[in-house]
């Protein structure tokens, strides 16, 4: 099993070989606009993650999928012969989910932002149902009574 942060130092450089070869080695016209968003290799070595964004519609990101599916094994031998280790990991590419996740988000902060904006026409006619101070005080001591009384 590798050091911890031995595998984060074979992720990073693998995320920098894949991208670079994305960039400037892959011609298949099918790949669209993809950004390498993070690797992740297993504690042995033998396995990575390669996970990606595409801007575009789902018929983009389909065939781009299918382009880093035919290319895998031209990468893979990119990043043996950039890493220098004894075996070079297999290496599977996964669509990252950052983008949905973050569309949904958005989607749940515009619902927050109506529902404030709702609360507050609400409030702005609104008059308390008592005294603006509805807290009982406790009742000051006269000076003048408590000096008599002793």
């Amino acid at each position: 099993m590798a050091d911890p942060a031995r595998a984060r130092k074979v992720a990073d450089r693998i995320k920098v070989i894949a991208a670079e070869m994305l960039e400037h080695r892959t011609k298949d016209e099918r790949l669209g606009f993809v950004t390498v968003t993070d690797v992740r290799v297993t504690g042995d070595l033998q396995q990575a993650t390669i996970f990606y964004t595409v801007y575009g519609t789902p018929q983009e990101r389909d065939a781009t999928a299918e382009a880093l599916a035919a290319t895998k094994g031209r990468i893979r031998s990119a990043v043996g012969k950039g890493l220098g280790i004894r075996l070079t990991p297999s290496i599977e590419f996964v669509a990252d989910a950052i983008p949905e996740g973050a569309a949904h988000l958005d989607d749940l902060l515009v619902v927050a932002k109506q529902r404030d904006e709702e609360v507050a026409r609400a409030a702005q006619g609104a008059r308390y149902a008592g005294d603006a101070d509805p807290y009982k005080k406790p009742a000051e001591d006269d000076p003048e009574e408590s000096a008599g009384e002793a």
